[in-house]
């Protein structure tokens, strides 16, 4: 794979289950083969290939250090891991994925599914999420990671964590390195490793408003910072309002809702909060003041929403 392909790829794998990445992986490449295309494509044309994806920053990140590479690299991802690291949403791990698979040099590459392997491997009680755990892991594989094939090291140690040694059911019947797992030898597989997880998600109450005029819906503008950076959205108001509150809300901003109806309820879960929704999809006289007026081919096309609005972008017909 090309430099450009493993960065793309690592991105869209944060968080993000594979069977879930790879559609979304196909249409991006076949739109956006290079830095280059990435660089010169506007900025809706990315937003829609990552439309649904979530965690959006990323694909801001991507097109910002897109433009970085373009403008200093010549168009090339640097082969320095400690340069690549400098570039928007290239960390420590993702320098050393790019690195070792796309250019064969022996920089390693933690992720969870590594973090996983070797805490089961020395039967590790260290808690994963501590950055000690992960200085300890990078420096395990500097000394184990062979130089002349540092990319076929780098990819099995995705790939045992991944499909062998998972998370709750380990398949330790099948594992190339039972026999040297200690983890494994103590009965202690499914104990390990160690998480302590200390951020409690919170709750938020929100209405969301399908407003529409006849022609066009309303869409509010991507803003660069915060949850659903750099996508549009649906105009969202806090906690749960009832219907006379949002034609309140309405008339407030100059708008005359003509006909109101209220829309099922809607939960969307993201790694540090959850979103509780209502909706109402309003037929009012005029879009208000700072949002974006589309069409639903429009929508459908050219302007992204994100995937917690999904249980009212069906209600855009």
């Amino acid at each position: 794979p090309t430099p450009y392909e493993v960065w793309v790829s690592e991105i869209m794998l944060q968080q993000t289950r594979v069977e879930a990445v790879k559609d979304y992986y196909v249409r991006w490449m076949a739109s956006l083969p290079t830095v280059q295309a990435l660089d010169n494509a506007d900025l809706d044309t990315v937003r829609k290939l990552w439309e649904g994806l979530g965690y959006y920053s990323r694909m801001r990140h991507l097109k910002e250090a897109a433009s970085v590479i373009v403008r200093d690299f010549g168009g090339e991802l640097p082969r320095d891991p400690a340069v690549l690291a400098t570039l928007p949403g290239i960390g420590e791990y993702t320098a050393g994925a790019i690195c070792s698979i796309a250019f064969g040099l022996p920089i390693p590459a933690v992720d969870g599914n590594v973090l996983r392997v070797l805490a089961r491997l020395k039967a590790d009680d260290t808690d994963i999420l501590t950055p000690q755990a992960r200085d300890q892991a990078t420096r395990s594989l500097a000394k184990a990671m062979p130089k002349a094939r540092a990319g076929d090291f780098t990819q099995a140690m995705f790939e045992l964590g991944a499909l062998v040694c998972l998370p709750k059911d380990p398949k330790c019947e099948g594992c190339p390195i039972r026999d040297l797992c200690r983890a494994h030898k103590e009965g202690r597989q499914r104990e390990l490793p160690v998480r302590v997880v200390k951020t409690k998600r919170k709750t938020v109450d929100l209405t969301v408003l399908v407003l529409y005029d006849g022609k066009r819906f309303a869409l509010t503008p991507a803003k660069e910072e915060g949850l659903l950076a750099g996508m549009y959205g649906l105009p969202t108001l806090e906690g749960k309002l009832p219907l006379g509150e949002v034609e309140g809300q309405l008339r407030l901003k100059g708008v005359i809702p003509r006909m109101i109806e209220e829309l099922p309820a809607c939960k969307h879960v993201f790694t540090h909060v959850t979103w509780r929704m209502i909706g109402y999809r309003c037929l009012v006289d005029r879009l208000p003041e700072g949002t974006i007026g589309a069409t639903k081919e429009e929508i459908a096309s050219t302007y992204a929403l994100p995937t917690a609005y999904g249980g009212y972008k069906k209600w855009i017909v």
